[in-house]
């Protein structure tokens, strides 16, 4: 995909989520997402910084809580408890069409962000969200292949298995041999162990053991 398709998919992805939102209970909002400690409504939070300059990333360092994702995760719940449900809902809608990342990343990054954090909240409320799989294996290769931003934690767990997607022509890496939908492959690259279950082949065991460590 070139970068003007990748935007394409980021605004497809940030209005669909939007309209997602609107039709949440108060109840859903504050239900626990993928996100470890993390409530749907956190994440949405942190959704609407996905174009921090120079200014906002200064004033994200005055917060500093020892670690980067301390740090994000201390953001989003301050920008969560200062915003309205409305709000939220409407900026998360308003960055569709601003093709602008955060200072310091890429339109891929903005682009794993969406995918991977819109089915944080909608995995765990049983929710259909789209995720194209041909977006979804331009986000997992580059889990592999980034080195700033710093890599996911989940990245050494998943490194050593031979990754391949049953939907799209997609592969990586070497070792015990993992199938599965673009979709689930990427949410285990990202740390869900919620698509292990999605997945078949024999490193499924090692790969579900490395995950749950």
């Amino acid at each position: 995909m070139d970068e003007q398709a990748v935007w394409q998919v980021i605004d497809e992805q940030r209005r669909s989520l939007a309209l997602l939102l609107d039709k949440l209970t108060d109840e859903q909002w504050r239900h626990p997402s993928l996100c470890a400690g993390w409530t749907v409504r956190d994440v949405a939070a942190h959704l609407t910084l996905q174009q921090l300059g120079l200014a906002d990333l200064l004033s994200t360092m005055a917060h500093w809580r020892g670690s980067m994702d301390r740090t994000i995760a201390h953001m989003a719940r301050r920008r969560a408890a200062a915003r309205s449900t409305g709000q939220l809902i409407a900026e998360i809608r308003d960055l569709a069409g601003s093709h602008r990342p955060t200072l310091g990343v890429t339109h891929v990054e903005t682009l794993s962000d969406i995918l991977i954090h819109a089915q944080d909240i909608a995995v765990p409320l049983g929710l259909p969200h789209d995720l194209p799989a041909e977006a979804a294996a331009v986000s997992a290769t580059r889990l592999f292949t980034m080195r700033w931003p710093p890599p996911l934690p989940s990245k050494r767990r998943v490194t050593g298995f031979h990754l391949s997607a049953t939907d799209i022509a997609w592969s990586h890496g070497t070792g015990p041999q993992v199938h599965g939908p673009m979709r689930a492959l990427l949410l285990t690259c990202a740390g869900r162990p919620v698509a292990l279950g999605e997945l078949s082949g024999p490193g499924v065991p090692a790969l579900t053991a490395a995950l749950r460590r």
